[in-house]
């Protein structure tokens, strides 16, 4: 028997084998091959490893990885995200930029890219740009249009003015993988385009969805599947029960509302299309998602999904107050943190965040009038705080604490010398004309990289910024780029109070 690691809810091997199975049993289904929609982030789900805990955030590529003899992929992308410069949060890079940064890891992984789509492409000017970029090095890339007739007129979209209009994708493997940067980048449309042609020529191929949340087989309402609606609140969709699957088969299973509106369409052009073959009688048919199958502790994982919800909701807050989502967002995700009846203190790192604010205001500290705390909670339950000053920032002081606590240094000892911080502050007021001097956590991080050459103490203390990883962090002010792009990097999760830590409207 093997055994499972403390404080872990997730058992990787476990997925692994029970995924494996699932999708070649359903290659299997289908004598030509098998179009799998991969909803979701293929490659560093970090969503998934925190409210999963122990769940590997790579466990999927690990997947395609076992497969890769069977396996090739397709991806794609909306041509008006690109126009619109559409941008993935969690990295801070645009869908365009993402696709390329994925084929690269693909390719780390040793799978194959059978092609790039620009979806519902309409000579966007920037779509146009980015195809040149693709095939000018060596990329295969294709262009599908809207489809004509979509989405209620189905003797349309299944015949050679709708899905047949599109440009045939050439696949050599049994199973094609069918992925892109995020909702809405045309994954379904691409599958069933190719189902059409497929057909077309005599082959049997078949489609399926893999999507890693919802979880099909846990409660509605269990803080997991509660935590994926928070984590697409800005969407404005909802689990909700598959009535179909509820009706053919009396088992209730739990899906995304998307996907429930848009079966019956989905069902009768499957069946236009197979020619009366129905091979699916609910959204749940269509999914080969096994991970409710890896969670070896419930208590762990809703614990850690708790904490997601309001993670959610600080993230929500923020995005608000710049503009980035409606007021609705906000209010949905409070909604949610008040059916799991908890509240944004819940997250243990947020009062002494806002403690070392008051402290900072009330010692008069801060810079420029405002008074920033952070706390960073570390492995052993520690909870490490740091101010904001004309120095530094608030990121960068709790994150120099951090590292310190973890080496074992005293609280007292400068490892960075404050000569060397003014001199970066003076670089960058004097000669880069900023009128920010404080150092964001980049330029500490810098700082204390080129110390460490010197000084055993800065090298001790930049050691330690690897256990720093995955731990959660608060901030009582939104982090600035500097702050942000480096809180990323070392993988720290971090939320923050809807405030601006500048009165400039101009951050750059």
């Amino acid at each position: 028997m093997r055994a499972v690691v403390k404080n872990t809810g997730f058992d990787n091997l476990k997925y692994l084998n029970e995924q494996s199975a699932a999708i070649l049993e359903r290659i299997e289904r289908f004598s030509d091959k098998l179009y799998l929609e991969f909803g979701g982030k293929m490659i560093g789900d970090y969503h998934a490893m925190r409210v999963l805990p122990g769940f590997d955030p790579n466990v999927k590529m690990r997947l395609l990885h076992k497969l890769r003899d069977k396996a090739e992929i397709v991806m794609c992308i909306h041509a008006g995200d690109i126009e619109r410069r559409k941008m993935r949060a969690d990295f801070g890079i645009t869908y365009d930029a993402d696709i390329f940064r994925m084929i690269d890891e693909y390719r780390g992984w040793e799978l194959d890219v059978a092609a790039v789509v620009i979806t519902r492409f309409a000579e966007q000017p920037a779509a146009k740009i980015f195809k040149n970029k693709l095939e000018r090095r060596g990329i295969r890339t294709y262009t599908h249009r809207f489809t004509k007739g979509y989405p209620t007129d189905v003797d349309t979209i299944v015949s050679d003015e709708g899905y047949g209009a599109n440009e045939y994708i050439v696949t050599k493997k049994p199973l094609v993988i069918v992925s892109g940067p995020g909702p809405g980048s045309g994954k379904l449309a691409t599958c069933l385009s190719q189902l059409y042609h497929d057909h077309k020529q005599g082959l049997a191929s078949g489609y399926a969805k893999f999507e890693t949340f919802p979880i099909w087989n846990i409660p509605l309402k269990h803080p997991v599947n509660v935590a994926y609606e928070a984590a697409t609140a800005d969407l404005m969709d909802f689990n909700m029960i598959d009535p179909f699957h509820l009706e053919t088969y009396k088992q209730t299973t739990v899906n995304y509302n998307r996907d429930v509106e848009v079966f019956p369409v989905l069902k009768r052009i499957l069946k236009k299309i197979t020619g009366g073959e129905s091979y699916y009688e609910s959204p749940t048919d269509m999914g080969v998602n096994r991970v409710g199958f890896g969670i070896v502790n419930d208590e762990i994982v809703r614990k850690a999904a708790v904490q997601e919800v309001i993670a959610r909701y600080f993230q929500c807050a923020c995005d608000y107050r710049m503009g980035y989502v409606e007021k609705e967002a906000v209010e949905k995700t409070g909604l949610l943190m008040e059916d799991l009846e908890v509240k944004p203190e819940h997250r243990p790192v947020v009062e002494p965040a806002r403690q070392a604010a008051k402290e900072a205001q009330k010692k008069g500290k801060g810079n420029q009038g405002i008074y920033c705390g952070a706390a960073l909670e570390l492995s052993d339950g520690t909870i490490v705080t740091g101010k904001n000053t004309p120095l530094m920032h608030a990121a960068s002081s709790a994150v120099l604490n951090a590292v310190k606590a973890i080496a074992g240094l005293p609280e007292d000892i400068h490892i960075l010398s404050p000569n060397v911080i003014q001199s970066i502050g003076e670089l960058k007021q004097d000669v880069f004309g900023s009128k920010a001097v404080s150092l964001d956590l980049e330029e500490i991080l810098i700082a204390l990289s080129m110390s460490a050459t010197t000084n055993p103490t800065a090298q001790k203390a930049m050691e330690s910024l690897t256990a720093l990883r995955d731990q959660p962090m608060h901030i009582t002010h939104i982090p600035t780029p500097g702050d942000e792009k480096a809180l990323r990097k070392l993988r720290i999760h971090f939320t923050s109070d809807p405030e601006f830590a500048t009165q400039n409207l101009y951050d750059g």
